[in-house]
C-alpha cells in the first residue's frame, strides 16, 4: 500500500517486535515496519545488529495521518511504552542496539519531541533522567520478513518473550496499573466518542442505527457495498475515520463487503462476541464505538488469512474521484497504479 505521502515517524524502544505490536493499537497509524537505523553499516542483518557493533538501533518506522493524530501525541504515547531511564538497553535486552531513541524527520518533529520530553520531565514522574536520544532520521533498513508482524504470526512465542522479558511488569512499575492500557498517554486529534442518541437516530437510517448501535446484521446480498468494485475509501459514517481501502476488498461469497485488513489497525477494536452458540470476534470502530461486523481467520491465505466481514450500513464509501471534495484527498495516493 502506497502510504509514502503520509509523514513518517521512527522510534526505537528495545525489541522491535513489542513496539510494532504496541503501535497496532494506535488510531491514525498505518502498519509499522521493524528495522534497523542509526548506524553506518550498510544493509545490516539481525544477527549482525545483535552483536552491538554496527551502531544501528532496533527501531520501528511507520506512517501516520496527521488529520487523526499529531506527532506530539505519538511521542507522548511512546514514553509510556518504554523505560526512558534505562541507559543500558530496554527491559531484559541490553546493548546499544536496544537503547531508546526518537529519530526526527524534520525540524517540527525535533521541536515536538523536545517539548514532549521537557513536559514529561516537568511532571516529575520518572525515577531518573530521561536518557532517550533525539537523533536525525537517516537510512532505515527493514528487518527480515521473519520479524515483520511477529506478534500476529507467532502470538504464543511473542507473548512468552514479552512476559519473560518483564516488559509489562516494568511499564506497570514506571507508569502504574494504567500501563495495561495500550493507549495510555495517547490523545487523538479526531476525538473519540459518538454524538447523543437523538442525533444518531436522526443521522442514521433505522437499519444503520440497529446495526451500529444495537449489534444488528443487515441481510446478505441485499446491501450497498457487497458488490462494489470501484476504487475508494470506506469510512466510519459517524466519526469520519477511515477504516478500509478498496484495495484490500475481496469477494468472499458471503454477500457482505469483506476486507483482508483494516487501513489502520488502531482505528478498529475487537472483542469476544458470545451472542451465538459459536463465539465470534466482533469488530467496532474505535472513534465512534459503532458495531461494524466480525472478523474471521478464513480469508485468502495470500492476503494474510483474515476476513473482515462488515455491514455496508456501518460504512460510508467515498469513490476515488470524490476523495478531494470530501476532505480525504490525502488518501488518493493509496490508489496509484499497482
Amino acid at each position: 500500500m502506497a502510504v509514502d505521502p503520509f509523514p513518517a515517524a521512527t522510534f526505537a524502544g528495545g525489541c522491535f517486535w513489542c513496539l510494532e505490536a504496541d503501535l497496532r493499537h494506535v488510531p491514525g497509524v498505518f502498519a509499522a515496519m521493524p528495522g534497523y537505523t542509526g548506524g553506518q553499516t550498510p544493509n545490516p542483518g539481525y544477527e549482525e545488529v545483535c552483536q552491538g557493533h554496527t551502531g544501528h538501533y532496533e527501531a520501528v518506522q511507520f506512517r501516520f495521518d496527521p488529520g487523526l493524530v499529531d506527532y506530539r501525541a505519538l511521542v507522548d504515547w511512546f514514553w509510556r511504552r518504554i523505560d526512558p531511564c534505562n541507559a543500558h538497553g530496554q527491559f531484559c535486552d541490553h546493548g546499544p542496539q536496544y537503547l531508546p531513541a526518537i529519530f526526527f524527520h524534520d525540524a517540527a518533529q525535533r521541536r515536538d519531541a523536545r517539548d514532549s520530553m521537557a513536559a514529561l520531565t516537568a511532571l516529575g514522574l520518572l525515577p531518573g533522567p530521561n536518557v532517550t536520544a533525539l537523533l536525525p532520521a537517516g537510512p532505515f533498513h527493514p528487518a527480515e520478513a521473519f520479524h515483520q508482524e511477529y506478534s500476529r504470526k507467532e502470538p504464543r512465542r511473542y507473548q512468552q518473550y514479552r512476559l519473560g522479558c518483564g516488559r509489562d511488569a516494568t511499564l506497570e512499575r514506571l507508569w502504574g496499573p494504567e500501563a495495561a492500557d495500550p493507549l495510555l498517554g495517547y490523545v487523538p486529534r479526531l476525538p473519540k466518542g459518538a454524538p447523543p442518541d437523538d442525533v444518531l437516530r436522526a443521522r442514521l437510517s433505522p437499519l444503520a442505527y440497529r446495526v451500529t448501535r444495537e449489534q444488528g446484521t443487515e441481510p446478505p446480498f441485499d446491501n450497498a457495498y457487497w458488490n462494489e468494485h470501484r476504487d475508494g475509501l470506506y469510512v466510519d459514517p459517524v466519526s469520519g475515520a477511515p477504516l478500509f481501502s478498496s484495495r484490500d476488498k475481496f469477494d468472499s461469497g458471503t454477500g457482505w463487503p469483506s476486507f483482508a485488513r483494516p487501513l489502520m489497525p488502531g482505528n478498529l477494536v475487537t472483542r469476544r462476541d458470545t451472542s451465538l452458540l459459536s463465539p465470534r470476534t466482533e469488530v467496532l470502530a474505535w472513534h465512534s464505538g459503532s458495531h461494524l461486523g466480525h472478523v474471521f481467520p478464513d480469508g485468502p491465505r495470500e492476503l494474510g488469512g483474515m476476513r473482515y466481514c462488515m455491514n455496508s450500513v456501518s460504512l460510508r464509501f467515498i469513490p476515488l474521484a470524490e476523495l478531494e471534495q470530501e476532505g480525504y484527498g490525502r488518501y488518493a495516493g493509496l490508489f496509484s497504479p499497482r
